[in-house]
């Protein structure tokens, strides 16, 4: 963070000092809420969850070198006590922004959020020092916690900005209102907490909407191939640059294809010429991602040849995304478990089956959470691509949502054969383990809270050292 006084830090958040001898001492170190994360100069955010307090961590903060504490009530060490953490938080988080200067990146979207972020990220930090939302901490304490990290020296802040319902992107871009919105695509993930894709799209929408006018250099960047996100236009008073395959696109993608290794190749061409990508990345779906971050990068001065070998050399940032590792025997597993929507589901298997030719795969998979009443169907769709693309094995692991799964590749299937439901994720494991052969591939994706990345883990562990690639 950029050194702040602590009487200055009381003035922005509305707070009162405590136990404080010296206000005009400096917080020169990061903000941060774990007091295990606490490095020299740190201001430590005491927040109460469902099941340890802050608070009581106040002491050992300050021990461990922060120089303050962001609290509720006094905590017997130098504080300042506000009525609400998090809203303090914020609150600081939105002056830092002002006094920064840096051109802020606000992206939302149902799926792709992340991995675009990571590129977006890498092909800017190319150009001038760049700070992003770490993994996807993209919520009202992520967001803010990643701003503070921003020094004087940062030209371009990318924030991951998520949503669970109406009025919550607004409240991200009040904290810290970006110059450039982007908006990936309005898919059906959270749409049981939603209701319907329309009011997805009212919900991601509010980006744009905050958006300044061209005039003042706000640039609104839009999916034209997802009819709810070009939709957004009419939504905004931002310049609109349009990403996607479509022919009308600003920044568009030709002659793509998925190479035998799953990893995606084709010609980006932007309003400032043309250039070969060959992405590291796995999986078609990530076409879409390069060409976002194509986009905010044209618009920030970059040429289509740096652009393109920024996304040519990019690699994964955040865990369980794609991330393939070969084991000694030849066996790949690709952990995609981090979080999971139809959306997403889709594009792994459809990755699966290219990286899969010519060997036998495996689709370890669990279930999609906060689909709402398109819980069954979704289920069941995913069942039927996998064996529509001639997946080798569907493991479906857990309860109902799984059964889902399977039935519908039960169903899909000539002999029953494709698919099998097993409990939970050892008893996948006992399966995999006595029926793996060298040179299969094993794809692992569910919703967080399944917990699938320990299939994939116990799979790797159980041969030893691995070469990931």
């Amino acid at each position: 963070m950029i050194a702040l006084s602590l009487a200055e830090i009381a003035s922005v958040v509305g707070g009162q000092t405590h136990d404080i001898p010296d206000p005009s001492v400096q917080v020169h170190g990061p903000v941060v809420i774990d007091s295990r994360q606490v490095a020299d100069g740190a201001l430590f955010a005491a927040f109460v969850g469902e099941r340890v307090d802050g608070h009581d961590y106040a002491e050992q903060a300050v021990r461990a070198g922060a120089v303050a504490v962001l609290a509720q009530r006094p905590v017997g060490v130098p504080a300042i006590v506000v009525e609400d953490v998090q809203t303090a938080l914020g609150a600081l988080a939105r002056h830092v922004v002002r006094l920064l200067g840096a051109t802020l990146v606000g992206l939302t979207g149902s799926a792709g959020k992340t991995s675009t972020k990571d590129l977006i990220a890498q092909v800017l930090r190319r150009k001038a020092p760049t700070v992003f939302t770490p993994g996807s901490l993209n919520n009202e304490i992520g967001l803010p916690l990643t701003a503070l990290t921003a020094t004087a020296e940062t030209r371009f802040l990318v924030l991951e900005m998520g949503a669970r319902g109406i009025g919550h992107i607004s409240y991200l871009t009040d904290l810290t209102p970006p110059k450039i919105g982007l908006v990936l695509n309005v898919g059906t993930a959270h749409i049981g907490e939603f209701g319907g894709r329309e009011q997805i799209a009212q919900a991601k929408g509010e980006l744009v909407e905050a958006l300044p006018p061209a005039s003042e250099g706000g640039t609104a960047i839009l999916n034209a191939d997802d009819p709810l996100v070009r939709a957004m236009a009419s939504r905004t008073k931002a310049k609109v640059l349009l990403f996607g395959e479509s022919g009308e696109a600003d920044v568009r993608a030709e002659n793509v294809r998925l190479m035998d290794s799953g990893q995606p190749a084709f010609m980006l061409h932007t309003p400032s010429g043309a250039s070969e990508v060959t992405m590291r990345l796995y999986g078609e779906h990530h076409v879409s991602n390069a060409l976002a971050a194509a986009a905010v990068a044209h618009e920030l001065g970059m040429s289509a040849t740096e652009i393109a070998t920024a996304l040519s050399e990019a690699g994964s940032l955040s865990r369980w995304r794609m991330e393939v590792t070969e084991r000694p025997d030849g066996v790949t597993i690709v952990n995609d478990a981090y979080n999971a929507n139809p959306e997403s589901m889709r594009a792994a298997l459809r990755a699966l089956a290219a990286m899969g030719k010519g060997r036998r795969t495996w689709a370890v998979l669990g279930k999609m959470a906060e689909l709402g009443d398109e819980a069954l169907a979704e289920h069941d769709a995913v069942g039927r691509l996998a064996v529509r693309l001639n997946v080798g094995k569907l493991v479906a692991v857990g309860g109902r949502e799984a059964s889902w799964l399977q039935l519908g590749a039960y169903n899909e299937g000539s002999w029953g054969e494709e698919s099998v439901h097993v409990s939970d994720a050892q008893a996948a494991v006992d399966l995999l383990r006595s029926e793996l052969r060298p040179g299969d591939v094993v794809l692992v994706k569910a919703s967080r809270s399944v917990g699938l990345e320990s299939v994939a883990q116990a799979l790797l562990d159980a041969e030893g050292e691995v070469a990931a690639r």
